[in-house]
């Protein structure tokens, strides 16, 4: 019943626009038509039974018309088909290898390069269609050529392409336009105004009289071992690539189990070999046929399977309907495609990430060379950018009133050893160093140049002090027993008190400040800088105590942007209208309620709270500021009368506080619409955990509750 219901309507829609995208994938790579329509047939049928992703729906490879159009040009195209039979017994072997998810250690800005490297490569191509003529296989070429083909246009290739473009941009902006995939209605919407309007002939699509009769079966390629060789492990590594990227995200958009990728290789290396037995285009999978088979409501794999029977009998049964659509129309729907992959939308974040000079390369080298050169020299750009952050070391001296002060940081090997010496050999003789290793590797040449510097140093009559902060390389390399392997966990906490590290004379906060300019400023601020930009969209607002032990970020784990905090002494929220009400509390809240839109309010106690012990002894002065505030508790310590137990207080205070917060109009409204959830949590000091409060016992609930607050 579900596969009738849903896979059924599902299969169809995939259907109608796998059509037109198989063919337009063909006639980029200069391929017969036909050969498209087999990659569609074979990649629903073969692919989507064997294949380890539901609802990943394969067909002519989007990634790979440069490639074929190559290949086409070297081989022939009977050839062309052997090679990607071959492939697909060399996906075969990468799947029982267990190599699908080697795919995964790629780069992203590599494989983004790579997508917008093909997408310009298909733009560039499907223009020259566009203005009625035809696409070279070479980027280059059709670069040079473009600007004649401008100057001479076929203005109903021009209007078929143009309307075919505008459909794909603003049939999504249709209301419910959803429910039919805009390049079906691009492609229909271009044939009929070809079919009513054209008075000039223009290339259509052209198909057998008989399709079966159109199969070009597969034939032993002619020339060298290492050319075959290369064809057939680019044609299964970019297949496998793109298929497998898809799949991973595709799961991304359902909630379902997720793809095997081992087993999606075994399928797609299965479906390539099928179809280049019968002539077909390479085949792989793809995120815009997926992600139509999951919109469209596919419930399991039958959809999959089923889109390939349906094309199998358009084929045979009505092909003559396909050949009225203009292959400019086909062009203008891969334009589009195309120049979806380009994202230029993501360029800002790899230029956050230091990324960008990976994507430009990629991108570049797939346009100007090909897409295998390409892809390497990208993986090449993001190697010596890997090589360079593993070994890169920060060196800082500083002059301070007690001696010198020397901060490493980074990975310390031989490549930095240079940098670190010259820097150290600044320091006059005779003065007391504190050398400070905030490093998690060092090499034996890193380590022998500071062994030697210190003997030197202290020969000539100073004292050098070495600290390690995250490891103890150094020490342990004096001992006989260096580390050999980069330090994964820290072995201090992340922080240091600052009686702990600061030299005298102490100036607490002008030297931490200091000490956050120089080491966790450069951390931090590619996020407060997007921060700066986008405005504050914090998730929970916390109220806690302002005991000094207490750090709310420490203790839920949250960064810049993340949670609005409201500190005081204990942890209070005065009764909504009350006199004694602190209106900076009250202002917080309804700011976060009505203007952050915060979907979590936590009121956070802890133990040891001193405020608990103030209301509990009565021990504030009467007429003080803190007696008129403690004064907020009042119904807190009336719930526990009768006891001494400071803890308890605590705990309790928690849910009186939650009920306060109930008598803000803001936060009832919130609440009673479902936008705010309310929760209690305490912190016990002695043993550095969190736990739930449930309000209904005043009781504490384990740390493993707090996975219900989201």
């Amino acid at each position: 019943m579900s596969t009738l219901r849903f896979d059924v309507p599902a299969s169809f829609v995939v259907f109608l626009v796998s059509v037109p995208l198989s063919l337009g994938v063909a006639a980029v790579a200069g391929a017969p038509l036909i050969a498209g329509l087999i990659a569609a047939v074979v990649g629903g049928v073969v692919a989507g039974a064997l294949g380890g992703s539901r609802f990943q729906v394969s067909g002519a490879a989007t990634g790979l018309p440069v490639v074929v159009a190559g290949l086409v040009d070297q081989f022939g195209w009977p050839a062309t088909a052997a090679i990607t039979a071959a492939a697909g017994v060399l996906q075969i072997l990468f799947g029982v290898g267990k190599m699908g998810r080697l795919a995964l250690s790629l780069s992203p800005a590599v494989v983004r390069g790579m997508l917008a490297g093909i997408g310009l490569t298909i733009v560039f191509g499907q223009l020259h269609v566009v203005l009625g003529g035809t696409a070279d296989g070479e980027v280059l070429v059709n670069l040079g050529q473009l600007p004649r083909q401008l100057v001479n246009p076929v203005w109903g290739a021009v209007l078929v392409g143009a309307v075919t473009v505008a459909v794909m941009v603003l049939w999504p902006k249709v209301p419910r336009g959803n429910m039919i995939p805009a390049p079906l209605v691009a492609v229909v919407a271009a044939t009929a105004v070809s079919a009513v309007s054209m008075t000039v002939a223009i290339p259509t699509v052209s198909l057998p009289d008989n399709p079966l009769s159109g199969l070009s079966l597969p034939q032993i390629p002619s020339g060298g071992v290492a050319a075959i060789g290369l064809a057939v492990l680019t044609v299964a590594l970019v297949a496998s690539m793109e298929s497998v990227l898809s799949a991973v995200a595709i799961d991304k958009m359902h909630t379902g189990p997720r793809a095997d990728l081992d087993r999606e290789l075994i399928g797609q290396g299965a479906a390539n070999i099928v179809s280049g037995a019968l002539g077909g285009f390479p085949i792989s999978g793809g995120i815009a046929r997926g992600s139509t088979n999951i919109a469209a409501g596919a419930r399991s794999r039958a959809s999959v399977i089923l889109q390939g029977i349906w094309t199998a009998l358009f084929v045979l049964l009505l092909a003559n309907v396909l050949e009225l659509i203009p292959m400019a129309a086909l062009a203008g729907v891969l334009i589009v495609v195309g120049a979806r992959l380009v994202h230029a939308g993501q360029l800002r974040n790899l230029k956050l990430h230091g990324e960008l000079a990976v994507y430009g390369a990629t991108v570049l080298g797939v346009v100007a060379f090909g897409l295998l050169e390409g892809v390497a020299i990208g993986l090449a750009v993001a190697m010596v950018r890997a090589l360079y952050r593993l070994t890169h070391t920060t060196v800082h001296v500083k002059q301070w009133p007690d001696g010198w002060r020397v901060d490493v940081g980074g990975s310390l090997v031989f490549l930095g050893v240079g940098k670190l010496v010259r820097a150290l050999r600044q320091i006059p003789p005779g003065e007391q160093v504190s050398l400070r290793l905030h490093i998690d590797f060092m090499d034996h040449a890193a380590f022998e140049a500071i062994d030697d510097w210190r003997a030197g140093y202290e020969n000539r009559g100073g004292l050098v002090e070495v600290d390690e902060v995250h490891d103890t390389f150094y020490s342990r390399a004096r001992k006989g027993e260096p580390g050999r392997r980069k330090t994964v966990l820290l072995r201090t906490p992340p922080f240091r008190r600052w009686r702990d590290w600061l030299p005298e004379p102490r100036k607490p906060v002008v030297d931490g400040a200091l000490e956050y300019e120089r080491m966790t400023a450069p951390l931090v601020r590619p996020f407060l800088a997007e921060l700066a930009e986008q405005g504050q969209r914090p998730q929970q607002l916390f109220i806690t105590c302002a005991d000094s032990r207490v750090l709310p970020n420490l203790i839920t784990s949250t960064g810049p942007g993340d949670q609005f905090c409201v500190r005081n002494i204990g942890n209070l929220v005065p009764v909504h209208g009350r006199s004694e009400e602190d209106s900076s509390v009250g202002a917080a809240i309804e700011f976060a309620v009505d203007v952050l839109a915060i979907p979590t309010i936590v009121v956070c106690g802890h133990s040891h709270c001193g405020a608990m012990k103030a209301v509990l002894a009565g021990s504030s002065e009467p007429g003080s500021r803190l007696h008129s505030w403690l004064r907020n508790a009042t119904s807190s310590l009336a719930r526990v009368d009768g006891t001494d137990d400071v803890e308890r207080l605590a705990v309790t205070n928690v849910v009186e506080q939650l009920g306060n917060l109930r008598t803000y109009p803001s936060v009832r409204l919130a609440e009673r619409q479902g936008r705010l959830r309310l929760v209690g949590m305490y912190f016990n000091l002695s043993e550095a955990r969190v736990y739930l409060v449930d309000p209904v016992g005043c009781v504490l609930v384990p740390l493993q509750s707090l996975e219900s607050i989201g």
